[in-house]
């Protein structure tokens, strides 16, 4: 399959592209907001040029030149990538300790630290709360990432399924399967006794490494080849899916998760995970 340098921009006469004639290469195809354009099978997607669009506020990579109908299946990381917050930083912010929380959340993400010890840790800070503050997150603090609704309508208009893997919580990943259609969700469950949570999980976690099984045995179900399976996330603890997929995309992500990517979306929202594809 050949490939395509895909820059995606709001407003491309806004940002100049004369920094590409050097290039020499073919007049680009418009697609939306997006401009396709093909590279040779040894084009170099060089730090220069990378940098070049960075300056100018323009996600580009190079990927193969593929329909979005040409996928079967989307795997998406919740906290900070479908969705704006990190769900266990806000229920923190229930029993005062929303800076302390975010603290291991942050180091977690950026690979400082184990995640199922940081999840534990920040879980067990949690014991005593009353289980109504989840409801209160998910009503009055969860906001969707933008562009989100618009990627699962794509999904559902291409036939595209959709899974939401998540080191957080079942209360939110039901809550938005329930309210946005998607076919398979996975997370962690929070125990509750007596309406307070108990500062502690049932059953086995949602790691990196369970969100690339999940990855692998939901591919596998649907009988999909990897190239057909696109995983996005944000974090560390999203590597392993990113790699596992056939092409995996870093959303507003640490360097980290970035480095392990085909593509990387830095300015715009959910809406330029399908401005790679035709």
């Amino acid at each position: 399959m050949p490939n395509v340098l895909v820059l995606q921009h709001s407003d491309f006469s806004a940002c100049g592209l004369g920094f590409l004639a050097p290039l020499n290469l073919p007049a680009p195809v418009e697609c939306g907001n997006s401009l396709r354009i093909a590279v040779p099978d040894d084009f170099v997607f060089s730090d220069g040029l990378k940098a070049e669009c960075s300056r100018r506020e323009i996600d580009a990579a190079v990927l193969p030149d593929m329909a979005f109908a040409d996928l079967g299946l989307i795997v998406s990381d919740m906290d900070s990538t479908l969705i704006t917050i990190e769900c266990v930083d806000e229920i923190a912010a229930g029993v005062g300790l929303k800076a302390q929380v975010a603290e291991i959340t942050e180091q977690a993400m950026r690979g400082e630290l184990d995640f199922e010890q940081s999840l534990r840790r920040r879980v067990a800070l949690l014991e005593g709360l009353d289980e109504a503050v989840l409801q209160q997150v998910y009503d009055d603090v969860l906001q969707l990432s933008a562009g989100a609704e618009f990627l699962l309508e794509e999904c559902k208009r291409h036939g595209v399924k959709f899974m939401l893997v998540s080191g957080g919580f079942t209360f939110f990943t039901e809550r938005l399967q329930r309210r946005l259609g998607f076919e398979y969700q996975r997370a962690n469950v929070l125990e509750i006794s007596d309406g307070k949570l108990t500062g502690r999980l049932i059953g086995g976690v949602i790691d990196a490494q369970a969100k690339a099984d999940l990855l692998v045995e939901t591919r596998d179900m649907l009988g999909l080849q990897p190239q057909q399976v696109l995983a996005v996330g944000d974090g560390a603890n999203d590597i392993p899916m990113l790699l596992e997929a056939g092409i995996g995309v870093a959303y507003r992500a640490k360097p980290k998760a970035q480095a392990h990517a085909e593509a990387s979306v830095s300015f715009g929202g959910l809406e330029r995970v399908r401005g790679w594809f035709r």
